[in-house]
């Protein structure tokens, strides 16, 4: 079992920035996926950006809307993912899920509410 602790969100004035970590406890493997999902208000969930840890690389691409805003980077050590995000719109006001997955299952945390709003 993976446990995860994210931590981070809130409420930001457009144009702000804020930054999310999310902790992984629990069976880790040498080599995992870590990322960040979001949900808004009435829509799906989509993938804003994961990072394979344990590996050289397995950075994935950042969504138009997020590209040049948002980076994603990690602490091995601590088996901590972070997102940093900036220049934050209205339109990234969501839910956003740390995410991770072995080789047999996928997790989720609980989700913390990031609101951009004036």
């Amino acid at each position: 079992q993976v446990q995860l602790v994210e931590s981070g969100g809130g409420l930001v004035q457009p144009g702000g920035s804020l930054r999310l970590s999310c902790a992984a406890s629990g069976s880790i493997p040498s080599i995992y996926v870590m990322g960040w999902y979001r949900q808004a208000p009435g829509k799906q969930r989509e993938r804003v950006a994961t990072i394979t840890i344990g590996a050289i690389s397995g950075r994935t691409n950042f969504p138009d809307s997020m590209k040049d805003r948002f980076t994603i980077s990690r602490d091995n050590a601590k088996n901590t993912v972070y997102l940093q995000m900036s220049s934050l719109k209205p339109g990234d006001t969501a839910v956003y899920y740390c995410y991770f997955r072995n080789s047999r299952n996928d997790y989720w945390g609980q989700g913390t509410q990031v609101t951009v709003s004036s």
